[in-house]
Order: structure tokens, then sequence, then C-alpha cells
């Protein structure tokens, strides 16, 4: 649903933290795959608000899968502090400092 209103490089950074993140729950002993995970989490939300800011259309040429798809990016974003603050939680468990 990206509409193709948002860089390639949106899509590629979420899409490489969705696999780090695969491979952080599969490897349940790894702290580094976590940390790896906790990293690119953190820099997703930041990546996301200068995409989301910078890519954003005008109102003349928004049109409904547009701003669906701008809706479902916002909605991605507004879950990330969610999602990191359950991944630290990860991270503690598994002995991180």
């Amino acid at each position: 649903c990206m509409n193709y209103m948002l860089p390639v490089s949106y899509a590629w950074g979420n899409f490489s933290v969705l696999a780090v993140g695969i491979w952080a729950i599969v490897q349940r002993d790894s702290l580094d795959a976590i940390t790896m995970f906790l990293t690119g989490l953190l820099l997703t939300v930041l990546t996301d608000i200068i995409h989301i800011s910078i890519f954003y259309p005008a109102r003349d040429f928004l049109s409904d899968a547009k701003r669906f798809s701008i809706g479902m990016a916002i909605f991605s974003l507004l879950l990330k502090p969610v999602s990191c603050y359950l991944v630290y939680r990860m991270y503690r468990e598994r002995g991180g400092q």
C-alpha cells in the first residue's frame, strides 16, 4: 500500500529491520541480534519521520489511495515506540544492562 509515494529507501529500511527482528526472535540466546533490532527500530523512527515529512503530497494531489498509504505509514510510525519498549524488555530479559 505504499502507492509509490514514499521512496524505495523507506521500504528497504523497514523490511531490513523486519528481517533483523525475525532473526532476533529466532535466536533466543543472542544479545547481539536483539541489540541490532532495537537500534534498527530506533533508527527507522527517525528516518520514517524524515521520509513522511519530505514526501507528503500536496493537498490537491491527495487521492484516496495516497491518503490510505500515508495513513498506514503514520500508523506504523506511531506503533514503533511501543515496539521499541517491548524489544527493550526482551533485551533486559536476555541479560542486557
